[in-house]
């Protein structure tokens, strides 16, 4: 979104509104900002708003997002840049700090409450608006002016583009500093390094705790992502469907809060690749699949997140089937405290609940039992998005949102007719034990929860 008027030649700073590339580096709307603000003879202001209204906010959400504006705090003042985060939901925060911008610099969110603050900031700024695509490595609409069916569907049209994309301008330096830039807005500020003081004034939802085994932070993505490049990526292919092993990059966490740039990771695992067959299949999930969701969310703005998101034949079958007999039936606080007959989908839950995290390949299994195990499909979708949204630290994402549609039929076809799932892809705990060591991922779990609780004891 974007306010195409002149540049104000009265402005006292350039504003970068930073709320989905939460990064001092890496950054493309970041350095637009600081191009203007050498170009008009100003100093560059990042603002951020920090909304305890956001959609399924909780603690375990905020601490997370708060240990990555500390790091942006530092980064920005190594580079000469003020950073002024408030509290207030974030076009309010925007269009008030925009009051003495001479242009306004965003960053791009794909769901629809992300558009709906940036439309809002776009029609009522009091200076020019500008809004960078930094978060794909191929812009949406370049990759594809409509929702497509499949990965197959994307993969070419994005592979056409993606050599065009896959670079990273330079940050220039700034060259009128002023770290102690700090408008007299009314609005109240942000301490990003007291995250207690922090997180004890938000009204949230404190029963899902912080997660002690995943601190959040671009410094502390970049390690751990450069730890998997170095030590883990020659087993990717061979481990990513194991789910008793980690070697998967964890990725998905900071890539939802903007700590890591995706061309970034993109250039860094080509450098390190240990042979082409890991570099494609790890390319695979990280363009193609990845975008493939940002396209779901993009062109499915008003039901990316509901049953009738679904496409017609998944529907269609599961309807025929919505009678049918269910050998277990569990409500939703039974899922939420593992409670179900199925130790590997309780150890799923655990890890999630625990963690904030869950491994991909249980991930699926994990929502095609919640549809089986549901009254119906569509309070089995339900449940799914809810728990997606409240347990997972990559949740509220558009990868989720169509993992959990994936689950129900999404980019996916019809498969052999069955009692409860109709056409849509089975799964079960035979399938688990054929591909990999379900048993093992038990003792995983045990072992990821003591040390959750050995790390988050006082």
């Amino acid at each position: 979104m974007t306010r195409d008027v002149p540049i104000r030649s009265d402005g006292s700073y350039v504003l970068y509104w930073m709320q989905q590339a939460q990064r001092s580096h890496d950054n493309p709307a970041l350095d637009v900002a600081i191009h203007h603000a050498n170009t008009l003879g100003l100093p560059v202001l990042v603002t951020f708003g920090l909304d305890e209204t956001y959609p399924g906010a909780n603690a375990r959400h905020m601490a997370y997002l708060l240990d990555g504006l500390a790091d942006v705090a530092e980064g920005l003042k190594a580079q000469g840049i003020a950073f002024a985060p408030r509290f207030g939901s974030p076009p309010d925060v925007a269009l008030t700090m925009a009051r003495h911008a001479a242009v306004l610099v965003c960053d791009r969110g794909y769901l629809r409450h992300q558009r709906a603050w940036r439309r809002t900031v776009a029609q009522a700024a009091s200076c020019r608006v500008e809004e960078v695509e930094g978060e794909v490595v191929v812009p949406v609409e370049t990759a594809s002016v409509k929702r497509e069916w499949a990965a197959r569907t994307i993969r070419p049209k994005l592979w056409r583009e993606v050599e065009r994309f896959l670079s990273l301008p330079e940050t220039n330096p700034v060259h009128h500093p002023n770290v102690d830039l700090d408008p007299a807005d009314g609005l109240p500020p942000v301490l990003v390094h007291d995250k207690r003081a922090t997180l004890a004034r938000l009204e949230i939802d404190r029963s899902v705790q912080p997660v002690a085994l995943f601190p959040g932070g671009e410094r502390t993505a970049r390690a751990s992502y450069q730890a998997f490049l170095a030590n883990r990526f020659g087993a990717y292919v061979a481990h990513r469907n194991q789910p008793q092993t980690d070697d998967v990059s964890h990725l998905s966490k900071a890539l939802h809060f903007g700590h890591v740039s995706v061309v970034r990771a993109v250039l860094d695992a080509r450098a390190a690749a240990p042979n082409d067959e890991a570099l494609d299949a790890f390319l695979e999930e990280l363009i193609v699949r990845r975008e493939l969701a940002i396209n779901f969310t993009w062109f499915s703005e008003h039901d990316y997140d509901r049953y009738e998101t679904l496409p017609d034949w998944a529907r269609t079958t599961l309807d025929e089937h919505r009678h049918d007999a269910r050998e277990f039936v569990y409500d939703a606080e039974q899922l939420a405290n593992a409670e179900t007959h199925d130790p590997y989908w309780n150890a799923a839950m655990r890890e999630m609940v625990v963690t904030g995290y869950m491994h991909n390949y249980m991930r699926m299994y994990w929502g095609k039992k919640i549809l089986e195990w549901s009254a119906t499909p569509e309070e089995g979708f339900a449940t799914t998005v809810r728990l997606n949204d409240r347990y997972f630290l990559d949740g509220r994402d558009p990868n989720s949102y169509t993992g959990v549609a994936w689950c129900y039929g999404l980019h996916d076809r019809a498969w052999t007719e069955r009692a409860v799932f109709g056409k849509i892809r089975y799964m079960n705990a035979a399938g688990l034990k054929r591909k990999a060591d379900p048993d093992a991922y038990v003792v995983k779990v045990a072992r990821l929860e003591a040390e959750e609780n050995r790390a988050s004891t006082p």
